[in-house]
């Protein structure tokens, strides 16, 4: 299989584009191949997750959508008249995203966009991945005050994968001792194409306000949703 660095923005681009019916896939250090349906990524506000549509309520003033995919949220919040700023480190993402009607997306990292200042940041779909590592979290952290006006705030989700380590059944994974473990390391695979493999970061919630608030955050719990995930508000401390 030959190794494609934009595999997530180009089955993108086949499902948008070329209304190619391919399925992705993708498997984890934890997990088997298992399909990813590119459907979920066009989703509109019904379809939404409560955890997604929690978040498009509590959002104000001017807006950053960090990973935006292919624009979904920033599609339903620039339909509702807000003003957005769409980004994601996925070339073949922002081409979709920009077909569909975001008016102001562009290619770029979290870490490397510093053009303006926000109300509201959102970073859903599991937001807490891009930081890559628990030992990373404090610069994103830093980064992301960097990046908003006085009194705003960050809107962000995650999971706690404990379920995913229960021992108690015959074909169990154990805790890791050499890492935490929503600590894990994806790879994507399109048709004969694999993506190069990349860090993902689930963080449990107890762990995440004691990482927020010991690095100047104010943390509140806004949603829990069924399935361990829950959806965060993040606020410097004054």
């Amino acid at each position: 299989m030959k190794v494609n660095k934009d595999l997530f923005g180009h089955a993108l681009g086949q499902f948008y584009f070329k209304k190619d019916p391919a399925k992705l896939y993708s498997e984890s250090n934890i997990s088997h191949w298992d399909e990813y349906p590119l459907t979920h990524l066009f989703r509109d506000f019904d379809q939404m997750p409560e955890i997604e549509r929690n978040a498009m309520s509590l959002v104000h003033g001017k807006i950053l959508d960090v990973g935006c995919g292919a624009g979904s949220h920033s599609l339903y919040l620039q339909d509702l008249g807000h003003d957005v700023r769409s980004i994601d480190c996925s070339k073949g993402a922002t081409q979709v995203a920009q077909a569909r009607g975001v008016t102001q997306v562009r290619e770029a990292s979290l870490m490397d966009y510093d053009e303006e200042r926000f109300d509201t940041i959102i970073m859903l779909m599991n937001g807490t991945g891009i930081f890559e590592s628990i030992d990373r979290v404090p610069t994103y952290l830093n980064k992301l005050k960097t990046l908003l006006n006085p009194k705003g705030m960050v809107l962000i989700d995650s999971s706690d994968l404990n379920y995913m380590y229960d021992t108690g059944q015959d074909e169990s994974i154990w805790v890791p001792a050499d890492r935490y473990y929503g600590e894990l390391e994806f790879r994507l695979r399109y048709k004969k194409n694999l993506s190069e493999k990349f860090p993902w970061l689930f963080i449990d919630k107890h762990l995440f306000i004691h990482l927020a608030e010991s690095n100047g955050w104010s943390i509140e719990i806004v949603f829990e949703g069924a399935h361990y995930d829950y959806l965060a508000k993040l606020m410097p401390q004054q």
